[in-house]
């Protein structure tokens, strides 16, 4: 059964309990690391988009006979960690590959392993650009869009307006550093008159919100590029209003659309920023609303990015697997160059070139509703537009062999 059918099994998939094939002889599984106690927030979803579509790939048949399993390990936000769960998940799970991650340098560090290991990785979620370019292999693909992928969209906008002073606050790690620098490279070359006036480098999750606050406005900038997610967003949101820095500038935020980071927000979600994130609930195509439908029914509540990410990330494996007709590392590292499925948000495929998927990202506006934080005139944009072209592509990539 074609993987593109799976979402018309949604009527089964109730049949069916997670759980119900651990420890079968003939089970395929598939190893799970995350940093589920550090961001439950986004994890947790991930988690349960992951067991909805294992229930209705199994519901349907599961993979040349064989039901899915997911064996998941929590990395605490710790490379070493992930690396040594990694190597477990192998040597005694008997897993045929491993996937999820959520921050970038522990993305990083599970892709050198699966490069040293020659073992497939399925980099879910970590957004930084180098997985995929400068430190690029045969063993590692990446689902979600990219830092540059959705840098890009919001730089189309942010040429657009009439801000000409841009000041930038990002976490002072990988993914940061990644959309600053792709900020400023991509702004600049649609609008070569632009400046860029300061940058605030907070460290993860340990943002003095005032203190950046405070400088950002002695910028005097035109428009604010941030990048702060989780808390130190929440807390960058609240300090930023109170202290009127958001007031007549342009401001653009990476991420800050997804429920996740938006909905703890509330009523003290920010108005008019440009931001890319997850409508889920103005989403209007068949394929979404049947997504929808499942994930509620099974869980009682409704779908963050993450379950998205989940939910895709299994129904890759699935596919990759069903066209390899194999378990085998090789086989399957060779089923996913150029691997096409479609998803809830349409179709995706993986490019052969560098391993990146073209799954794409809503971009709007912020605005507030019935005290809650939602997105307004938002647009999907396709992840395969906002790519760079294969020409770049080789010169940002490691000839790997792959």
């Amino acid at each position: 059964m074609g993987l593109r059918k799976l979402v018309t099994f949604a009527a089964l998939a109730a049949a069916v309990t997670f759980s119900g094939t651990a420890g079968a002889a003939d089970t395929i599984r598939i190893g799970d690391i995350n940093s589920y106690k550090r961001l439950p927030a986004f994890t947790i979803p991930y988690r349960q988009g992951a067991e909805l579509a294992i229930e209705q790939i199994n519901a349907a048949g599961g993979v040349m006979g064989k039901p899915l399993e997911l064996i998941s390990r929590d990395d605490q936000g710790k490379p070493g960690e992930a690396v040594r769960y990694a190597e477990e998940l192998f040597a005694k799970e008997d897993v045929v590959m491993i996937t999820g991650s959520l921050f970038s340098h522990v993305g990083l560090a599970l892709s050198a392993y699966a490069d040293q290991k020659k073992r497939l990785y399925l980099a879910a979620e970590p957004l930084a650009d180098a997985l995929v370019w400068a430190k690029g292999n045969r063993y590692t693909f990446r689902l979600r869009p990219s830092t540059y992928m959705q840098v890009a969209m919001l730089a189309e906008a942010a040429a657009k307006s009439d801000a000409k002073r841009w000041a930038t606050i990002a976490p002072n790690y990988a993914y940061g550093k990644d959309a600053v620098a792709a900020f400023k490279k991509i702004l600049k070359a649609r609008k070569p008159d632009v400046e860029f006036v300061g940058e605030q480098w907070p460290a993860l999750f340990k943002i003095d919100a005032a203190a950046e606050s405070q400088a950002l406005e002695a910028a005097k900038p035109d428009g604010i590029f941030n990048v702060t997610f989780g808390s130190d967003l929440t807390k960058f949101v609240r300090e930023g209003t109170l202290r009127e820095l958001f007031n007549d500038r342009t401001v653009l935020g990476l991420l800050t659309g997804e429920p996740e980071y938006l909905d703890p927000l509330g009523a003290e979600a920010p108005k008019g920023w440009i931001v890319t994130g997850y409508p889920w609930s103005e989403i209007d195509t068949p394929a979404h609303k049947q997504f929808v439908d499942d994930y509620q029914a099974k869980f009682n509540d409704y779908p963050r990015v993450g379950s998205l990410v989940g939910y895709n990330t299994l129904l890759s494996i699935a596919a990759a697997l069903e066209k390899a007709n194999s378990t085998d590392t090789e086989a399957l590292v060779d089923a996913f160059k150029g691997l096409s499925l479609d998803t809830p948000v349409g179709p995706i495929t993986y490019r052969a070139i560098d391993h990146q998927s073209t799954m794409g990202a809503f971009v709007g506006l912020t605005d507030v509703r019935d005290g809650k934080g939602v997105m307004v005139d938002w647009s999907y944009r396709d992840g395969a537009a906002y790519l760079p072209s294969d020409e770049e592509v080789r010169k940002l990539r490691p000839a790997d062999g792959s």
